[in-house]
């Protein structure tokens, strides 16, 4: 039998991270900016998980490689960002090489008071986990680096009255530019997307058609993300970018088009159909079908082609 793996290390503040990787310590207790090709990094721990209670976003300016993010890794292709949330687990790396560029973290305790706190919940890139991280043209590697260098700037000032007013604004800022530069990321590379938007539809239309629907329910966001080995939110944040639909919109088009067509057949009835497409009352079919279509199945059956 094989051993249980390790518990992951857990880290409840940003200073008793920093001291176990052999940093200074912060300047400021909930925020603090490491820029890794001045900042000696002690390996001790190297392929253990560690598990945050704070946030971690990370820049890297000239980088070719991968690192350990929750289940995944993220391939940064010559630079790029990413971004871990509270609770995630991140892999230490033994590859010294694997520490350039800058590293960002920041206590949810610094927005307390701040619109920040309820809304960096709508920040979906904290949720992605198995995909791809956020690539950077030059022009905005030079932007984001220098917001890092503005919040390290404000950093080294004395902390004063103003200066959790100036930190969050600033990181603010830099969430609102990786939105912007997500957005660009899924439209430049939307053949990539169109590829995976394609697997999605075939896989869903494969759902469908299978006997075990009825047994096994109707797919969910959860169930197509996994499929597609992506995470929930990235997956509905390119959906929502590039056709403007939720995967669950998504999952209805793909249903409502079977149900369509099983109608037409007139071989099944209405409450066979439901229970076909994963439906356990088939009150619920009808209630999606009127919904989706202005029409109630049995009308829909009767006259598929209204003028």
């Amino acid at each position: 039998m094989k051993p249980a793996p390790a518990a992951p290390l857990r880290f409840n503040s940003i200073s008793s991270l920093q001291h176990r990787m052999g940093m200074p310590a912060p300047l400021h207790p909930l925020i603090t900016v490491a820029d890794y090709d001045s900042t000696p990094i002690d390996l001790v721990d190297a392929g253990s998980w560690y598990m945050l209670d704070f946030y971690k976003i990370t820049l890297k300016r000239n980088f070719t490689g991968s690192i350990k993010y929750g289940p995944g890794t993220y391939d940064f292709k010559e630079g790029g960002m990413a971004f871990l949330a509270p609770d995630q687990r991140v892999q230490k790396s033994g590859n010294l090489n694997d520490y350039q560029g800058y590293v960002l973290y920041f206590h949810p305790d610094l927005l307390q008071g701040y619109p920040l706190a309820q809304t960096i919940r709508h920040y979906g890139f904290f949720s992605y986990s198995v995909s791809e991280a956020l690539f950077l043209s030059d022009k905005e590697k030079n932007t984001m680096t220098m917001l890092f260098q503005a919040i390290v700037a404000e950093l080294d000032h004395n902390i004063d009255q103003y200066s959790n007013d100036v930190l969050v604004s600033q990181l603010e800022l830099l969430l609102n530019h990786s939105n912007r530069f997500y957005n660009r990321q899924f439209i430049t590379r939307k053949n990539h997307y169109h590829n995976l938007i394609d697997r999605m539809n075939l896989w869903l239309t494969n759902q469908f058609d299978h006997s075990d629907t009825v047994i096994s329910g109707l797919p969910s966001p959860q169930d197509v993300a996994a499929y597609l080995n992506v995470s929930q939110r990235y997956l509905s944040d390119m959906l929502k970018t590039l056709t403007g639909k939720t995967t669950q919109q998504h999952i209805h088009l793909v249903l409502i088009e079977k149900a369509k067509d099983l109608l037409s057949q007139n071989q099944l009835t209405t409450a066979e159909i439901a229970y076909k497409l994963g439906f356990e009352h088939p009150q619920s079919f009808n209630k999606l079908f009127k919904q989706k279509t202005n029409s109630s199945p049995a009308l829909y059956r009767k006259n598929p082609n209204p003028n």
